[in-house]
């Protein structure tokens, strides 16, 4: 195993060379010139050359390519536009928040929606399994920004079971004072469709030829559902919570706009709003190479699972 995770670390090279290739020209083509957004609408031509030159844009394109690959190697972006302050300071003050809030939201997501599937699967084609098919389906029609409105006016303003917003510096206040009503809301969204597309992968082993003989040798139905089923049927819901992980920051940013949080989330909303072209480079950076580290934690999870998954 140690070869394979060596080797798909070697490949990941090219491709973060071909991100970077990639938004380094976007950015230079298409995002339009960062000195005329600094500059604002009322400067000069001497303005605007002070400031490219300081950005190194008067540098030519292969230079500043050169400055952009140091940049992502150092993991030192500069300082946003807007605010001055640095790049990495942002991501390492803000993150925290984000984890606090996704982390707990992703686990209970995902156990409470892996066991919803076992059991619908359990009595497939019930009145309990059709009736909570229909009633997440309705669930999925709505939207996160209705079950925002009606979690803040209902539980916090009407019940007073939390607050509206707030955050602070204690790690375990925000997580049982502040995070509770997103995580609860975040779960109200979630958990619809995790568990549709949960209980689809396990219907799809119930058929197998490995069940029926389990069955056929007297093992009990909760060990043929528990033992058996679910962890084959584990291999695609690691591949869907994996492949989640990293859009799971950029997707919280209404949460944490509308409770206050001081996240990512709402610090690339922000970046985007202002133009921010460090910020949005930087997180563009990071989710790809995020995206290649939890590809490769999910491959070495699948042998883990299942060991005859076979790792080349």
């Amino acid at each position: 195993m140690s070869a394979y995770v060596l080797r798909r670390l070697w490949q990941m090279i090219p491709t973060l060379a071909g991100v970077i290739l990639l938004v380094f020209f976007l950015f230079n083509w298409i995002g339009g010139d960062p000195a005329y957004v600094l500059a604002g609408l009322f400067s000069n031509q001497e303005q605007i050359d002070s400031i490219r030159a300081e950005l190194g844009l008067d540098q030519p394109l292969a230079v500043q390519l050169w400055i952009f690959v140091k940049q992502v190697a150092t993991f030192n972006f500069g300082n946003s536009w807007t605010t001055g302050e640095s790049v990495a300071s942002i991501f390492a003050t803000r993150l925290p928040a984000s984890l606090t809030l996704m982390v707990p939201l992703l686990i209970i997501e995902t156990v409470i929606a892996l066991a919803l599937a076992v059991g619908l699967a359990w009595v497939r084609g019930s009145s309990i399994d059709r009736g909570t098919m229909v009633v997440f389906t309705g669930l999925m029609s709505v939207s996160i920004l209705v079950f925002i409105i009606l979690g803040q006016n209902i539980l916090a303003y009407r019940l007073g079971w939390f607050p509206v917003q707030g955050w602070s510096d204690d790690f375990w206040k925000n997580l049982t004072t502040f995070a509770p009503l997103p995580i609860l809301l975040g779960l109200l969204v979630s958990i619809a469709p995790n568990t549709r597309l949960f209980r689809s992968f396990v219907l799809d082993e119930i058929d197998q030829d490995y069940v029926r003989t389990a069955r056929a040798k007297g093992l009990s139905e909760p060990r043929v559902m528990f033992i058996h089923v679910l962890r084959n049927a584990l291999i695609p819901v690691i591949t869907f919570v994996i492949s989640h992980i990293p859009t799971l920051l950029l997707g919280a940013f209404l949460l944490e706009r509308f409770f206050g949080i001081p996240g990512v989330g709402r610090e690339i909303i922000l970046a985007v709003e202002r133009s921010d072209f460090p910020v949005i480079k930087a997180v563009t950076v990071y989710v790809a190479i995020a995206t290649m580290i939890f590809n490769l934690i999910g491959d070495v999870l699948y042998r883990l699972t299942d060991p005859r998954v076979q790792l080349r």
